[in-house]
């Protein structure tokens, strides 16, 4: 759990990174978890507190990713078909939009892409670059599915030296059942959750 008020300014060393609340990911998508949509919104009223000054999203953009995407899919390393390039599933959910973020991040074009660490901007800079080019030294994790990209994103900004936080209640999981284990090894990891 959380351990200061989400409405609590957070230091301007710290950027909040929002994690795949893509309208697939969310109630009535192709690959929908449970509580997305509620996720979406109590994320939206996090960034309009205000208590961040650097908020950056990323984002599933499939575009051939190989055995990601099975007909028969296991749900562990291949799914259904999910946040295609260009299809209203790949969007994020509202409230949410892009120009609330300082920048956008997508991934997974011609791979499984689970880490937000593994996206970049339109431009091509990746979030490890860019994040070190604002001053960010810490990183909170929030969005979905927290037993997959949340975990992988969180995982790697330790591995790239950043402070990792996440909040989980502004998360939401494939398998519940499943939380403790993560949050074991997260915090194994150096994750604070």
């Amino acid at each position: 759990m959380t351990t200061a008020p989400l409405s609590a300014p957070r230091p301007s060393t710290t950027a909040l990174v929002v994690v795949d609340v893509q309208n697939d990911f969310c109630e009535g998508g192709s690959l929908a978890v449970d509580g997305g949509a509620a996720v979406a919104t109590d994320v939206e009223a996090l960034v309009a507190s205000g208590a961040y000054d650097t908020v950056v999203a990323t984002r599933d953009h499939h575009i051939d990713p190989g055995g990601h995407f099975s007909e028969t899919p296991n749900f562990v390393d291949s799914w259904p078909r999910h946040c295609e390039a260009g299809t209203p599933g790949m969007e994020l959910h509202e409230p949410l939009t892009t120009s609330m973020f300082a920048a956008v991040f997508d991934k997974g074009e011609y791979s499984a892409g689970y880490s937000g660490f593994e996206g970049s901007t339109s431009g091509g800079e990746s979030l490890a670059d860019w994040l070190r080019q604002q001053g960010i030294t810490r990183i909170d994790v929030c969005g979905l599915a927290m037993d997959h990209c949340v975990r992988a994103t969180a995982l790697d900004g330790v591995r790239e030296g950043f402070g990792v936080r996440v909040l989980e209640d502004l998360t939401a999981a494939v398998m519940p059942q499943n939380l403790p284990a993560l949050r074991e090894e997260l915090t194994a990891a150096g994750v604070q959750v």
